[in-house]
């Protein structure tokens, strides 16, 4: 499977912002990428080397913005039964795919679900 530029872009985008977000690491579990805070993962990037479909799961409380997610293409509730805890699978290679602001709002969501308060304060104070 051929790596698509622009989802490699987004990929590194949206990487990027959670990376930058107050207290955030990366973590290779099972092989694949995750953001964490305090350690716990608040989005799942997945690999970059083929061998997957490159998307981003990330988990929304918000239900319009759940919604919103499920209804991209090929988007859908994240395995493991993590979509009953409001996780949803991304795929940034499907035509409509999200834009990169979108994603970098619900990588943001996901790690104010996660995050110590006084973190997300931190956000809030930039």
């Amino acid at each position: 499977m051929a790596v698509d530029r622009n989802a490699l872009k987004k990929w590194q985008s949206v990487r990027e912002f959670a990376l930058g977000l107050p207290g955030a690491a990366e973590e290779f579990p099972w092989g694949e990428s995750v953001a964490k805070v305090n350690k716990k993962v608040f989005v799942f990037l997945g690999v970059t080397d083929g061998s997957h479909p490159m998307g981003v799961t990330v988990k929304l409380k918000d239900e319009a913005a759940h919604a919103h997610a499920l209804s991209c293409p090929g988007a859908e509730p994240a395995g493991y039964g993590l979509g009953r805890a409001g996780w949803v699978s991304v795929p940034l290679q499907e035509r409509g795919a999200p834009a990169v602001e979108l994603l970098c709002d619900w990588v943001e969501e996901s790690y104010r679900t996660v995050a110590p308060k006084r973190l997300a304060a931190q956000l809030d104070a930039r």
